[in-house]
């Protein structure tokens, strides 16, 4: 079974035990919940789980860190980003900063760092033999993936004003213009080649600049003229001029674009010697390793299903550790619970 979910009443004593139970047969728990819930459940990393297993991986994530004044707010993404200072970096110069949805807590800093904490935990498993906890916040998380513009802040690259910088959408070289058709194109020409280049292909002689790109004081009119110039064609005029070419000109591309071009979704990584999961289904087994090994999984990238509380959890504990619903466990409440007198 590709996915199952196992629904157990944790405000039950039994549906606690139906926890402990299941600890000793797995490899790793994620524990999403607030700093000491687990704790005030019984459900200890340290003093209980790990006890029962001792090569046990848990995985704790919250979003802000576990000590100082956040530590029991409620909180979202945007709060987090917000007090690890990546959120004061990111917008327009002049304009409140932007909240960019919420990838960079939720997934970037908090789910791929806690995962990555586990992978280095199983890692050193194969050499202790032993289980540990990870702890892992979103706070730090967004706070690491900003170490670059961090560090930056001290030299030419970073160190005007939000929204004024080389890599913020200050310069008039690196940022995002619109077409005659309402559309957009991304500018990444930083390089004087590639810059040399986005002239040739906006005809735009350089000897017509006010002075060196370089030069802070030239972009308000290299600004102005890049707009002008970019509206005076479509997106696709632009593509037509820039693709093939080292100007680092790009459209920018839609969801709906991406999903109605067949656009193909493919694992962010893909390991050439070892069994992964493509995202789109292939009809033959064999494939290129960048769209992932094996049969796949259903689904094209933009279309998924949900998984009810409890589905395919009983089918999946008689396939997994031969577990029957009444000897073994019952049914309550819509919550598996441990039977007293099972031996398991």
């Amino acid at each position: 079974m590709a996915s199952a979910s196992i629904a157990v009443d944790l405000k039950s004593p039994a549906g606690i035990d139906m926890i402990k139970a299941l600890i000793p047969h797995v490899d790793v728990v994620i524990d999403p919940f607030r700093p000491d819930v687990l704790e005030k459940l019984g459900l200890g990393p340290a003093d209980v789980l790990l006890r029962l297993n001792p090569r046990l991986i848990v995985g704790r994530m919250t979003g802000f860190r576990r000590d100082g004044k956040y530590a029991r707010m409620a909180g979202h993404d945007i709060n987090y980003v917000a007090v690890s200072g990546v959120l004061s970096m990111l917008g327009r110069g002049g304009q409140p900063p932007y909240a960019p949805a919420n990838i960079v807590g939720d997934f970037a800093g908090g789910g791929a760092m806690c995962f990555l904490g586990i992978v280095l935990a199983l890692l050193a498993r194969m050499t202790s033999g032993k289980g540990q906890v990870v702890e892992a916040n979103m706070v730090d998380g967004s706070a690491y993936l900003a170490t670059m513009p961090r560090l930056a802040m001290g030299g030419p690259l970073w160190d005007q004003p939000r929204g004024e910088n080389v890599l913020d959408g200050g310069c008039p070289f690196y940022d995002v213009y619109e077409a005659k058709d309402g559309r957009h194109v991304a500018v990444g020409a930083l390089e004087p080649q590639f810059f040399a280049a986005l002239l040739r292909g906006l005809a735009i002689p350089p000897d017509s600049l006010t002075g060196p790109r370089q030069d802070r004081e030239t972009w308000p009119h290299l600004r102005a003229l890049f707009t002008r110039t970019f509206l005076a064609r479509t997106r696709q005029e632009w593509e037509d001029i820039f693709d093939g070419t080292e100007a680092c000109v790009t459209p920018v591309l839609t969801q709906a674009e991406l999903r109605r071009d067949g656009f193909q979704q493919r694992p962010a990584v893909a390991l050439g010697g070892a069994p992964a999961l493509a995202i789109q289904r292939r009809k033959d087994v064999e494939g290129n390793a960048t769209e992932g090994q094996g049969p796949g999984v259903p689904g094209d990238g933009w279309t998924g299903s949900g998984l009810a509380p409890g589905e395919g959890g009983e089918v999946l504990l008689a396939s997994w550790l031969g577990w029957r619903r009444n000897r073994d466990f019952r049914l309550e409440k819509g919550g598996l619970m441990v039977n007293g007198s099972s031996k398991l």
